[in-house]
């Protein structure tokens, strides 16, 4: 029988591994296997949380937390407009061209909800939304700087109004600016008399060009409405009542309220005598604390009294055709200041030892400091008799200024620069005849064509002019053409940064002493203590803040503890407010009551940055009397002017 053959077949070119023995815990020689040959580096730790890989659940925790909190936000601006005591959600009505009317925008934005409230009254205008229960309070601004920066200061929402036929116009621009500088909330664009374009395919044309104009200082306004349309009405209207506003961050840090009721005390011995006055109104922002003092207005600043309870009464329906009123008690003190209350003082008390120097009177340290200081060397004024000491010999007529330049062995120089006959002979110089005469003594020989100077010939020097002394009354005069003739000063500063102009009666030594021995007006450290005696009178007494990050965080931090709650209808009581405040009070205007921080209202010494705009075609010299707004409160200032940076002085 013939052995069959078997299959041919290739040899498997893999090896087969088995399966590898699991253990439960890893063995010494095993950790020894793996890391064989290899070298263990430290990579490093993440040191923050926001360095660390989180896991997934870590993720999903992190992004439930984060919605937990906007939602807690927005639960809690939404409440203070919820309910009767709620506040109301403040409107401000801008007009930015002449013939838009403040009061007629109001009248159609009324009418799109079947509101038939008289809108031409002078003061600020409530009406009560049912559909969304909520109040909307319009305060219709003139096209005046002031009162709309006054309104727009506590407004959750501002209206732009806008004509399709004329254009904004340099005062309406200025409005602009200056609510965009101060800090504005929600915005609205609206336009007024559109469907006045004729024919109307050219309306849409007109809104993109204002469109196009409002973006180009809020770049969020995606729309701009028109009041001749009853849809975009009504559509305005829910976004006022539906719309949280965002607030504005120095507002928002700090308690205020729009002061709706004001009760002034009756006035019995005259208007300059201070009495209690009450404010009432609903808290925003943060919690308001007795002990912090109350901007109210540009009236000032006063201490609280106490604060007390101004709930409305609240009406319930028990049948079906009876309503009953339940009225509460007394109200009740809600908080009362205690020992911890800031004081009026804007300085620190004085104090006589404030101005002595190191222990020594102000007069002795005066006669001590005076001289310059410059390269580490001090250097004494003319008058102390500390220049180097003259040499020996000089001639006729030298000052003490210029013996400091003569050394003794320049002083053969000075007689042989002139003649030997206009020359003076002094005894005490020897001056030898019989001395040999060398080649370079010789006199150089005139050249062969030239002329001699004796004749009469054109000098090649210029004619000497005759010098004239007017009188104090001419030069007066030449001085007043010659600057009446000059550039503008911002030209002739752009020309010559470096230079002044000094009056003929002012001496340079004594108007530019302070800037002596300074190497750099920017850079150069400043000894306050050199300067102690030339300070003003009260700078002792100003705040100082060596830390000033470290100081607002604290301020700002103690808004977030304490005080009433929001969205409370309070009355304040304030104290010593003087009466005569009465007649500058325009119940046609929004008036604000805005909580300060603690120490805001001390006097000190700030460095600010001011940027003018594009539109400014002259430069602010310094020393100018400008208006500064910062914050709730505006001053009146005289700053002086440097070139913007950070340095050590600042």
């Amino acid at each position: 029988m013939v052995p069959q053959a078997e299959p041919h077949h290739h040899r498997s070119t893999s090896k087969v591994a088995h399966k590898a023995f699991k253990s439960r815990h890893a063995t010494k020689g095993y950790i020894k296997e793996l890391t064989k040959g290899k070298v263990e580096r430290d990579r490093g730790t993440r040191k923050t949380p926001h360095q660390q890989v989180m896991s997934k659940i870590d993720r999903r925790n992190q992004a439930k937390q984060l919605r937990q909190i906007k939602h807690k936000n927005t639960l809690s601006s939404t409440t203070v407009f919820a309910g009767p005591n709620g506040a109301s959600r403040v409107v401000a009505v801008v007009p930015l061209c002449e013939d838009c009317d403040a009061h007629s925008a109001i009248q159609k934005l009324n009418q799109s909800f079947g509101s038939n409230i008289d809108t031409h009254i002078d003061c600020p205008l409530r009406v009560r939304v049912e559909r969304f229960a909520q109040t909307i309070l319009y305060a219709p601004v003139r096209r005046d700087l002031v009162p709309a920066l006054n309104a727009c200061r506590v407004a959750d929402f501002v209206l732009f109004l806008l004509s399709p036929d004329q254009e904004v116009g340099e005062s309406g621009e200025q409005l602009i600016r200056a609510i965009e500088s101060q800090g504005v909330s929600n915005v609205l664009t609206l336009v007024q008399n559109l469907d006045s374009i004729q024919p109307p395919k050219k309306q849409p044309q007109v809104v993109t060009s204002l469109k196009s104009y409002i973006t180009h200082f809020f770049p969020n306004q995606d729309k701009v409405h028109s009041l001749d349309s009853d849809r975009e009405c009504a559509n305005v209207i829910r976004s006022l009542c539906t719309t949280t506003p965002k607030g504005v961050v120095w507002r928002e840090a700090r308690s205020w309220m729009l002061v709706e009721t004001l009760q002034w005390p009756e006035i019995q011995n005259g208007t300059d005598v201070g009495g209690e006055v009450v404010l009432t109104g609903v808290i925003r922002g943060k919690g308001l604390k007795a002990d912090r003092l109350l901007q109210v207005g540009d009236w000032g600043h006063f201490q609280i009294e106490k604060i007390m309870d101004a709930a409305l009464p609240i009406a319930r329906k028990r049948k079906a055709d009876e309503m009953t009123v339940e009225m509460e008690g007394e109200p009740k003190i809600l908080e009362v200041p205690d020992e911890d209350q800031d004081e009026l003082d804007e300085l620190a008390p004085y104090d006589e030892t404030m101005r002595d120097y190191d222990g020594t009177p102000a007069s002795e340290a005066l006669r001590e400091r005076r001289g310059v200081l410059l390269d580490d060397h001090h250097y004494s004024p003319d008058e102390d008799q500390s220049m180097p000491p003259p040499p020996r010999k000089l001639p006729k007529g030298t000052s003490n200024y210029q013996s400091a330049w003569f050394l003794g062995d320049e002083m053969s120089d000075v007689y042989s620069s002139g003649s030997d006959q206009d020359a003076p002979m002094d005894p005490d110089i020897d001056i030898s005849m019989s001395a040999p005469v060398l080649p370079q003594d010789e006199p150089i020989p005139p050249p062969p064509n030239q002329i001699d100077p004796t004749e009469n010939t054109p000098s090649e020097y210029p004619q000497s002019e005759a010098f004239l002394n007017p009188s104090p009354t001419d030069e007066a005069d030449d001085l007043l053409a010659y600057r009446s003739s000059r550039k503008t000063s911002a030209e002739d500063d752009r020309e010559f940064p470096d230079e002044i102009e000094l009056h003929p009666n002012v001496l340079a030594r004594e108007r530019l002493s302070r800037y002596r021995g300074l190497r750099s007006l920017k850079t150069s450290p400043w000894d306050t203590s050199e300067d102690k005696p030339f300070e003003p009178q009260d700078y002792d007494r100003l705040l100082q803040v060596p830390d000033y990050k470290a100081a607002r965080k604290t301020a700002v931090h103690e808004t977030l503890v304490g005080g009433v709650p929001i969205g409370k209808r309070v009355s304040i009581h304030l104290r010593n407010v003087p009466l005569s405040l009465k007649k500058t009070h325009n119940p046609s205007e929004p008036l604000s009551a805005i909580s300060l921080l603690r120490h805001e209202h001390k006097r000190s010494v700030i460095n600010t940055t001011i940027t003018l705009p594009s539109s400014a075609t002259d430069p602010l010299a310094s020393k100018q009397a400008l208006i500064i707004q910062i914050g709730p409160r505006r001053f009146l200032i005289n700053p002086l002017f440097s070139q913007t940076g950070s340095t050590p002085n600042d």
